[in-house]
C-alpha cells in the first residue's frame, strides 16, 4: 500500500519552487534566487530569457521570447496546453510521485538582489577603439552620449560579501547629472547589460528642434544611427522588453510630427514593435539586414544600410 504521509491535496501544497525545478529539469535548487533559462516555449533558443525569480515566498516566471508569464500553474497550462484544472491535477499526480521517494522541506525566503554601489574608470584604450569604432561610432558620439570606459565596479547584496568585477570591456552608461544608469558588458554571455536605474535612453540629448523621432532598441543603436544625418532625434527604452510609459510617448507625440520605431530584426524585436503599434499606434520598421541597426553597419556598412533603411523610415514617419 503506497503511503499518504506526504500526499498533497491541493495546489497550494505543493511548493511552487519544486514546479520549475521539476518541470525545466533544472540542475540547481531553488531558494530564493533568481535564475535564467533558455525558454521551455522557444526550442533552439540560444540566448537564455526565461526567467524564474521569486516574489514573496512564491516563485514566477517571465519568458521574453514569448512575452508569456505568471505563477507555477499558469507556467504548467502553457506547458501542458490545458486548462487550469488539469494543470493542477497534473501537477499534484507528478509531485505526489516524486515524493514518494524524495523529500523537501525547503522554505522559499526572497534573497535580496545584487545592486551596483560602486565602481572605478579608466582611460580609453586600443580594444575601445577597435570595438567600438566597427559600429562607426567614434569617440564624441561617446561623449556626446556620456559612456566612459569602467575599470571595475562593486554589486553588494544583503549578507553576502561585496563582488568586484574587473575586466576589460566594461563601459558605464551615464546620465548629463553624473548618475549612472546602466553598465554594459558586450564580452559577457550573462550580464551583457546591468541596470542600475531606470531611464529612457537618449532623453538628455533630446533638442526637440527636428520634426520626427525614432525609438531604437539600444544606445549602441541611437549612436550608430546619429551618424546617418536624418533629421529625427532618438530615443530607446531600458531594453525593447519594456514598454516606454504612456505619459512620455503623449510628450513626444506633441513634441514631433511624425516617430516610429526601429528595433532588433528578430522575434522579440518585432514582437515588441507591435506592441507599441496597438497601444500607441506607433508605425515600426524592422531592417531585415543583421539583428540589430550597429551590427548592420558593422556587417554591411553605412552607405549600404542606409539605402536599406532610409526608404523604410521615410515610409514610416510619412505623415
Amino acid at each position: 500500500m503506497i503511503s499518504t504521509k506526504l500526499q498533497a491535496l491541493t495546489a497550494n501544497a505543493v511548493p511552487s519552487y519544486w514546479v520549475f525545478e521539476y518541470y525545466c529539469k533544472l540542475d540547481e535548487k531553488l531558494s530564493g534566487q533568481d535564475i535564467k533559462i533558455t525558454s521551455p516555449f522557444n526550442v533552439g533558443e540560444k540566448n537564455p530569457s526565461f526567467c524564474i525569480y521569486v516574489k514573496g515566498n512564491r516563485y514566477f516566471f517571465k519568458d521574453f521570447s514569448t512575452d508569456k508569464g505568471g505563477n507555477h500553474i499558469e507556467f504548467i497550462k502553457l506547458l501542458h496546453n490545458c486548462d487550469a484544472l488539469k494543470a493542477v491535477a497534473t501537477m499534484l499526480d507528478d509531485y505526489n510521485e516524486f515524493m514518494q521517494s524524495n523529500y523537501d522541506d525547503r522554505y522559499i525566503e526572497s534573497e535580496g538582489r545584487y545592486e551596483v554601489t560602486s565602481y572605478e574608470e579608466r582611460q580609453w584604450d586600443s580594444l575601445d577603439a577597435a570595438y567600438w569604432t566597427q559600429f562607426k561610432i567614434a569617440s564624441d558620439t561617446l561623449k556626446h552620449y556620456d559612456v566612459r570606459p569602467l575599470e571595475s565596479y562593486v554589486m553588494e547584496k544583503d549578507n553576502n560579501p561585496d563582488v568586484k568585477i574587473r575586466k576589460a570591456y566594461i563601459y558605464g552608461y551615464f546620465r548629463s547629472d553624473g548618475q549612472l544608469y546602466k553598465i554594459y558588458q558586450p564580452k559577457s554571455k550573462d550580464n551583457k547589460f546591468i541596470k542600475v536605474k531606470s531611464y529612457i535612453q537618449g532623453t538628455d540629448q533630446l533638442k526637440f528642434d527636428k520634426p520626427n523621432l525614432i525609438i531604437c532598441s539600444s544606445l549602441k543603436d541611437i549612436m550608430a544611427l546619429s551618424n546617418f544625418g536624418y533629421n529625427a532625434e532618438f530615443v530607446a527604452p531600458d531594453s525593447e522588453n519594456i514598454m516606454i510609459p504612456s505619459g512620455s510617448i503623449a510628450m513626444y507625440k506633441d513634441r514631433y510630427k511624425a516617430i516610429c520605431t526601429l528595433f532588433d530584426y528578430d522575434e522579440a524585436g518585432i514582437r515588441s514593435a507591435d506592441k507599441y503599434k496597438t497601444i500607441y499606434g506607433l508605425n515600426k520598421v524592422i531592417l531585415p539586414m543583421s539583428k540589430d541597426l550597429s551590427d548592420s553597419v558593422m556587417d554591411y556598412g553605412i552607405d549600404r544600410t542606409h539605402e536599406s533603411l532610409y526608404p523604410l523610415l521615410k515610409e514610416a514617419l510619412k505623415k
